[in-house]
């Protein structure tokens, strides 16, 4: 057994007795008590312990109401913080060498509590967290004890237990989301909430401390967050590592959009019937010191995954507002720029009236912005905001583009509710139809129903002129490729324009008849 100080060895038996006199039972030994002190000490010693003991037992607490179980928490102030559970993890911690008994931490985190103060404000967010921390409390034992932090979740400390396994836990992590999965009746409503949970076992921190545990407990939940809703990680060492390498890809990736290294190439839109340039999408680009140019398909999910998307959104805006009025400078007559929007963009309340201020800084008008929506953001737009922003674009004036249509499940009452100007119709459905049959007959089937709707049409992922043809006799209004001109910066686009425009318009043959 490991040298322990002197105080160390005395504290717990000191603590043992102090918890023992606090109970209240014990003062039925007061008889037993005095009537040993008469037999052992005489009148004397009877009455110095029957008129001391009773003191003893009021000083130590036994007098006073039994501590109740865990009540449940009318508001989150009933509940502890962060610097509490921590010294409750340092103290378990510090007792498990010598009881034998050891603990674990969870975290809990909610998943899509975002979308709930979207739509219904932090009123009801406030409720739903105050009612989950009831549930919570009602699945634990009396001994556990729940803390709230900083993000609107929850810690966990368990009370020490002679054996604790990964599986008992990962039970106990599901009873907790079990609980909190029952809807909440809020305001004449039904509110589903999930959570995911991240958890370390005590023997498995990373030093023997309440806070090393939190932060594990912690880590281990924003894995759980990553691969959500609804997931259950576990601690383990390398989650440290790669969490460290996140947060430093996202300082690289904040410096390369404050720097300008990430910026806008610009790739043409032109018409089938005359080919005139219709239009120029901007497209992200990573120039970095050292890799070089980074494709797209690199990065971009690591800007996802840093929650950059907004921070993105706004160097693209700019980079396109700023190559249109340099186009405007130069007489180049560009109708227009399209600038991708993400659903994490769409879900910011104040997102028309930015579009609007920084038009109007540029001196712009709205039409000449045209919004990029993806298919699925608009089919899974079960989101209050997005659904108001995107209307409040198009009111504004901006055109509502539904890019990669035919790879979502958007349906024509979503097409209709948004107010889309016009379909992109995905590069899947464009490649070799010049010469697949069935590619044809997919095209022409969006086609028709675009022309009865009211809807135009482009066409992204050209590739080669017959394509372009086949396109074009199928009816398509624009298109957009590597066959037209792969995306460029800025400063390339002026020569492009002024040699595309010298261009006679003839248009392409197709090469080969489909069967």
């Amino acid at each position: 057994m490991p040298f322990m100080p002197l105080t160390n060895r005395l504290a717990r038996p000191t603590r043992a007795l102090h918890a023992g006199m606090r109970r209240p039972e014990m003062i039925l030994f007061l008889p037993a008590i005095t009537l040993a002190a008469f037999w052992f000490g005489g009148e004397r010693v009877l009455v110095m312990v029957a008129l001391g003991a009773p003191l003893l037992f009021a000083l130590a607490g036994a007098f006073q109401p039994v501590d109740p179980p865990q009540a449940l928490p009318d508001s989150l102030g009933g509940l502890g913080l962060r610097a509490q559970v921590v010294t409750v993890l340092d103290e378990i911690l510090a007792e498990g060498p010598i009881s034998g008994k050891t603990t674990a931490c969870l975290v809990l985190q909610f998943d899509d509590m975002d979308q709930i103060l979207d739509h219904h404000g932090r009123t009801a967010q406030t409720e739903v967290l105050t009612r989950s921390a009831e549930r919570i409390c009602a699945a634990l034992r009396s001994g556990d004890m729940v803390a709230r932090l900083e993000g609107g979740g929850f810690a966990i400390a368990l009370a020490p237990v002679r054996r604790l396994d990964l599986e008992s836990v990962v039970q106990l992590a599901a009873r907790l989301q079990a609980a909190i999965n029952v809807p909440i009746s809020l305001n004449a409503q039904r509110l589903y909430v999930s959570a995911s949970v991240g958890f370390c076992l005590g023997q498995r921190a990373p030093e023997p401390r309440g806070k090393a545990l939190l932060d594990a407990a912690q880590i281990a939940a924003d894995e759980a967050a990553r691969h959500g809703p609804g997931a259950i990680r576990a601690y383990a060492p390398d989650m440290a590592r790669h969490r460290a390498d996140r947060e430093a890809l996202r300082e690289e990736l904040e410096a390369a959009l404050d720097e300008g290294h990430i910026r806008a190439h610009f790739q043409p839109q032109i018409s089938t019937d005359t080919g005139a340039i219709t239009g120029l999408e901007a497209l992200a680009r990573w120039y970095h010191p050292e890799r070089g140019l980074i494709p797209p398909g690199e990065f971009l999910p690591m800007i996802e995954d840093a929650g950059l998307c907004e921070r993105l959104g706004e160097v693209m805006l700019f980079n396109a507002l700023t190559a249109l009025s340099r186009w405007d400078k130069a007489g180049l007559g560009v109708p227009m720029v399209a600038v991708n929007f993400s659903a994490a963009e769409l879900r910011n309340p104040k997102l028309a009236e930015k579009l609007k201020w920084e038009l109007d800084r540029f001196g712009l008008a709205p039409a000449r912005l045209c919004v990029e929506i993806l298919e699925h953001v608009v089919a899974d737009a079960d989101n209050d905001v997005i659904v108001s922003n995107i209307a409040a674009l198009s009111r504004l004036g901006c055109g509502i583009d539904l890019d990669d249509f035919g790879t979502g499940h958007a349906s024509i009452t979503s097409i209709r509710r948004f107010a889309v100007r016009r379909i992109k119709i995905d590069r899947s459905f464009v490649t070799k139809v010049d010469e697949d049959r069935e590619q044809q007959q997919m095209v022409a089937a969006i086609l028709s129903m675009a022309e009865r709707l009211g809807l135009a049409s482009l066409a992204e992922g050209v590739e080669t002129p017959g394509e372009h043809a086949m396109l074009s006799q199928l009816g398509c209004g624009d298109v957009q490729g590597f066959g037209i001109a792969r995306p460029m910066p800025v400063d390339e686009t002026m020569d492009w324009i002024e040699r595309h425009r010298a261009r006679p318009s003839a248009a392409p043959r197709i090469g080969h008849r489909a069967r």
